[in-house]
């Protein structure tokens, strides 16, 4: 009774606003469209869409059937996509989720030996999720995570990978550039530089500063690392960064690692994964290489 084709109207329509776009996405004509799913409203015995002049408001099915779309057309679409790469003498593709903005650099370090290993595996990066890396995971878009801060829930599992230590970036001519750690206070006048990510999913506010009701003299976002290195060096700003990232870039820049707080702030990058994934040899073995620290560091 219901099919694929119902699942991807109410989708289209749900993303398009009307019966008229979607079957233009869908390649359809709108009486086809409609006959189709008048004829499904029949069949279930209830009406999918409230009909308001032009525009289309749905029910209370409506939206539950959108629910079971946004849930079950991906996972058709991996599956398809595995199905085709399979009957091409393909193991799969590995689509890889950041949420880590200074991993990106990391993450290199680990692909480069996985493609070599497991030439007949795809792998794919995505960085913008339309629900976030844990609905990503769930609606199937991705495979795995790469997250500093996990969101455990049940039908998925992290793997802690890598450990390192958050510290604050100054260039050497700063007034902060020789001291052992540095205290919330002391960036009460400082313009603190930092990827576009919301001031409270940051380590450097929700660890360090908000705590001791501290915050900076202004917060500017830029999007790379090599910029925010750059615009710290030349006396612009101060950052907050992995150390090991950091000392990546000590040889080229006139910067230095300083440690937040007497006792530091440590961190680890964690992988997430779905749990019925677990036995999939190719993304079972980019868990086993992300954690092994010797071979990632020999890169």
């Amino acid at each position: 009774m219901l099919e694929r084709i119902h699942l991807a109207i109410v989708r289209e329509v749900a993303l398009n606003g009307s019966l008229t776009a979607a079957a233009g996405k869908l390649h359809l004509t709108q009486s086809a469209l409609s006959h189709t799913m008048r004829k499904l409203e029949q069949q279930l015995g209830t009406d999918i869409w409230l009909r308001e002049g032009r525009s289309l408001r749905p029910t209370k099915a409506g939206d539950y059937l959108l629910s079971v779309a946004n849930r079950v057309l991906p996972q058709l679409d991996v599956a398809e996509e595995r199905l085709a790469q399979y009957a091409q003498g393909q193991r799969g593709s590995l689509r890889i989720g950041m949420e880590c903005h200074p991993c990106y650099q990391w993450l290199l370090k680990v692909v480069a030996p996985y493609l070599a290993a497991w030439p007949d595996v795809d792998v794919d990066v995505k960085q913008k999720f339309q629900f976030g890396g844990i609905g990503a995971l769930f609606a199937f878009e991705i495979d795995l995570l790469v997250t500093p801060d996990p969101l455990f829930k049940p039908g998925l599992r992290f793997e802690p990978v890598f450990d390192y230590e958050q510290v604050l970036v100054v260039g050497a001519r700063h007034a902060l550039a020789g001291a052992a750690y540095v205290k919330p206070a002391q960036l009460t006048g400082e313009v603190l530089i930092t990827y576009p990510v919301a001031a409270e999913r940051l380590d450097i506010y929700n660890q360090f500063l908000m705590p001791a009701g501290i915050t900076p003299k202004r917060h500017k976002t830029i999007e790379t690392t090599d910029i925010m290195l750059q615009m710290v060096a030349s006396g612009r700003g101060v950052a907050a960064l992995p150390r090991w990232l950091v000392e990546e870039y000590t040889d080229s820049l006139e910067i230095v690692p300083i440690r937040l707080g007497s006792r530091g702030i440590r961190k680890q990058i964690f992988l997430g994964a779905r749990e019925s994934d677990g036995a999939v040899d190719y993304l079972k073995a980019f868990i086993a290489l992300a954690r092994d620290q010797d071979a990632v560091k020999a890169m």
